[in-house]
């Protein structure tokens, strides 16, 4: 029996790693490229061999260093660059040689002052890890993770984890590799380290240790950041990563050695106790003392089924244990109860059993199902209860996430695993203690009418809990589909129409033998289901068409009248609303399990001096919430160029350029808001005359028409084209003609498409329309005048510039950093 309850196990646990690491594991960013190359193709045993570790970079990108420093106003802990080799058999594994830091011009807090700050970038940097290969190594395998973060001047990506694994055949004689320029930066002498003389031939496999490298030239640095991994014997720790360090409950956590992994430890199992008290957890104890109080006559039976249940906590959280430290974007792994029929089937599963509890149902199951029927009076049963109780417990696990495994990040592997090992010891604590000590609850009753009340009281509380658990899934359900909300009892029909359909059949089943009954009454019940569920979906449709429907309308219709100084639900046509009312804009990103974005918003947003700015008739507030994975803000986000929050925006009236943090104090939120406060006050002083409304008098025919088309477009005439740069605005003209289809189409798929569309809509701009059409045009003089004989063209006039930007065949990027660069000049301008 308890070689088929492991097996279950093991089973139960592939499954659940692979399943929850295959919907949270995130690809690395496509911004950095990265690879690790041999110097030789061949090895003989006893010789040397070096590894590059290659980063090449796009579009400005870099890394953060192996001991990255961030300045101190910037509040901000870094992600070192780590380099993780596993040990392997007969290689013996030197410091590693790291490039060279460059300092750039950063500002990662979003506070408008950039400051120096040293990192890893260019378009390429390469890492060295010196290696010795035993004279009697059999094999050459390299399995190396580069854990690493990329960030350009004034935001980072998510972390990035990257397995690699390198094999070099081992021969009779060395041979070169192909890549002998990537090791052109290697530094040799690094083999006339002490390390070098350390025997690599019985060097164990096992977890990774973090390496000391040494200094191995002025120009190539190598200190306790590194995390490059080898003989055991180099083991010397990991230096603590910058900024404020990190607090559990105001207990201090170290960063460094092997006392913070104690530490570590000690606090986590201070945490799992707490779980047991938090409102997750507490419903359900009330099972395992009637559980204790029904099997209590025998001290050791009940010590035997205490150390069971404990052992089962303590096996969960183990568990949960192996993706974190497998999938360096796994996270938190309470996210998984964003999955609302996880969240609402343990609310079943509980109110399931606090019915059995309180002896409202039985359920006798065949003989051989008993060994995986979790009974209390059984091993298995102890065990099965001790993990549900531990599944309990991770809605509530925020807390501990958030300050232990951040302070992991920077400790070895070994620190992440103390941290579930000690939750699952201080969450079995109790029941242990019960377990040690049954006479505690001897006072219970076991028999009578107290003993079914004590029952009933227990089950009532588990329902308590069990509603919150189902109401939780059903508001996450609602929350990524709103169509839904006014459906749910439809869809409660329906599910017991199916309860019924199947109940018809089995019943049937055990009561008669006969063929053409059976089937008869088969049909009858698929016809009961099927109405139900076809009505239900039937409505729902109906229900979804008319949501979307009416959505579309509020945007389309601005949503009426702004709500300032309080936050709303984000709304494009809101938006879009605020921007023409000249409003500044805070756009606040976040989601129910981000528990940085919650922390951001009580500890910055939510207090004063930021609470008092945020409040104001001239702010417009969106909260844009990602809960749910079919969020419409997550295409928002993307839009500004952001892959993962917390991310806070505010757009100040006239600049289509918002101002962004993903990590942000008060007084970077101030300084933005007081800047945007300023520049909407020199907006307000410049007359309101339309961009491209030309002078009332001598406009002459094309200068007549002072309303625009439908897409906001003037037509072109001289005097409304000076009046707009007059006016110092931005002048885009578009020269196209009907009879040419490439004008059309550049007009459909980039100017009259979002984000073009958008950043065209702007108040500074004012737009003009040439129509070429006709041989006699007057634009065709415009045409000579910018040197251009033929169409599609667009022009974009910078204010206080005479030449423009011209382009025949253009994209959205092009248009939208054309309208930027125009854009930062009026700002400079006013």
């Amino acid at each position: 029996m308890l070689l088929n309850v492991l097996h279950r196990l093991r089973a139960v646990s592939v499954f659940i790693a692979a399943t929850v690491a295959m919907l949270l594991a995130v690809a690395a960013p496509a911004q950095v490229t990265t690879s690790v190359v041999a110097d030789k193709s061949q090895v003989k045993a006893g010789d040397r061999i070096v590894l590059a570790v290659v980063w090449e970079f796009t579009d400005d990108y870099h890394i953060h260093t192996n001991d990255p420093k961030p300045p101190k106003e910037w509040d901000f802990d870094a992600i070192p660059t780590k380099i993780e080799i596993k040990p392997a058999a007969g290689l013996n594994f030197g410091p590693v040689q790291w490039p060279k830091t460059k300092t750039i011009q950063a500002d990662l807090v979003g506070s408008g002052s950039p400051l120096p700050y040293g990192v890893f970038g260019g378009d390429r940097v390469i890492a060295y890890v010196p290696v010795v290969v035993a004279s009697d190594a059999k094999s050459a395998t390299f399995d190396i993770t580069l854990r690493y973060q990329a960030c350009n001047d004034t935001m980072c990506l998510r972390p990035a984890k990257e397995p690699f694994s390198v094999t070099v055949p081992i021969g009779a004689e060395s041979k070169a590799g192909e890549e002998a320029a990537l090791f052109a930066g290697f530094d040799a002498k690094v083999f006339d380290g002490a390390w070098v003389a350390r025997e690599a031939v019985k060097t164990p496999v096992g977890p990774a240790p973090i390496a000391n490298p040494e200094k191995t030239s002025p120009t190539t640095t190598a200190t306790n950041g590194s995390t490059t991994t080898g003989n055991p014997a180099a083991a010397g720790g990991v230096s603590a990563a910058s900024g404020a360090p990190r607090a559990f409950f105001g207990i201090p956590i170290p960063q460094s050695g092997f006392f913070s992994v104690v530490v570590v430890l000690l606090l986590a199992i201070l945490g799992g106790l707490i779980l047991n008290l938090t409102p997750c957890v507490l419903p359900v104890i009330p099972i395992k003392v009637i559980t204790l109080t029904q099997h209590a006559g025998s001290p050791g039976r009940t010590l035997f089924l205490g150390l069971w249940m404990a052992g089962g906590v303590v096996a969960f959280w183990l568990l949960c244990a192996v993706p974190v430290l497998a999938f360096a974007s796994f996270g938190d792994p309470s996210r998984v109860f964003g999955i609302w029929w996880v969240t609402t089937g343990l609310g079943v599963l509980i109110a399931l059993m606090s019915l059995g509890i309180m002896g409202m149902f039985s359920l006798n199951l065949p003989q051989g199902l008993y060994m995986i029927n979790p009974k209390a009076d059984t091993a298995w049963g102890s065990f099965a209860f001790g993990v549900m109780t531990a599944v309990l417990g991770l809605p509530c696990f925020g807390f501990v996430a958030g300050a232990l495994l951040g302070t992991a990040a920077t400790l070895p592997k070994v620190a992440t695993f103390a941290i579930f090992l000690g939750l699952g010891i201080g969450m079995a604590l109790p029941y242990l203690v019960l377990a040690l000590f049954p006479k505690l609850v001897d006072r219970i009753p076991r028999t009578g009418p107290a003993s079914e009340l004590v029952k009933q009281v227990m089950g009532l509380l588990m329902l308590a809990a069990a509603a919150y658990f189902v109401g939780s899934g059903l508001i996450a359900l609602v929350a990524s589909k709103p169509w839904l909300g006014k459906q749910l009892h439809i869809w409660l029909v329906a599910g017991f129409g199916i309860a019924a359909g199947a109940w018809l059949v089995w019943q049937t089943i055990k009561i008669t033998k006969s063929a053409g009954r059976r089937v008869v009454f088969t049909l009858i019940a698929v016809f009961i289901a099927g109405m139900g569920v076809w009505y239900a979906n039937d409505a729902t449709g109906r229900a979804k068409e008319t949501h979307l429907a009416r959505v579309a309308g509020m945007e389309a219709a601005g949503g009426g009248k702004l709500l300032t100084g309080v936050w709303i639900e984000y709304n494009s046509g809101l938006f879009e609303q605020a921007r023409r009312e000249n409003k500044i804009i805070v756009m606040d990103f976040t989601a129910e399990w981000c528990l940085i974005c919650q922390q951001l918003k009580s500890r910055v947003l939510s207090k004063a001096p930021v609470k008092d700015a945020l409040h104001q008739s001239d702010v417009v507030l969106f909260t844009v919430d990602l809960t749910a994975e079919e969020a419409s803000g997550w295409k928002t986000l993307n839009d500004l160029g952001e892959t993962g929050i917390p991310l806070l925006v505010v757009y100040t009236p006239g600049n289509a350029t918002p101002w962004k943090a993903n990590a942000y104090a008060a007084a970077q939120v101030m300084a933005a808001l007081n800047n945007a406060r300023a520049a909407t006050a020199l907006l307000t002083q410049v007359p309101k005359t339309p961009a491209a409304q030309p002078p009332a008098s001598g406009a002459g025919k094309q200068g007549a028409q002072a309303k625009p088309d439908e897409r906001g477009w003037y037509e072109y005439s001289t005097d409304a084209f000076l009046h707009a740069r007059r006016e110092q605005k931005v002048v885009v003209v578009d020269f196209t003609a009907e009879w040419d289809l490439t004008c059309k189409l550049f007009s459909a798929t980039v100017l009259w498409k979002d984000p073009v569309k958008q950043a065209l809509d702007q108040p500074h701009i004012a737009k003009f329309a040439i129509d070429l059409t006709s041989e006699t045009s007057p634009g065709w003089e415009k045409l000579k005048e910018l040197g251009e004989t033929g169409i599609p063209l667009l022009a974009i006039y910078t204010p206080g510039e005479e030449k423009p930007w011209i382009s025949r065949a253009y994209r959205s990027a092009d248009v939208l950093k054309a309208l930027e660069t125009a854009g930062q000049a009026v700002a400079s301008a006013r």
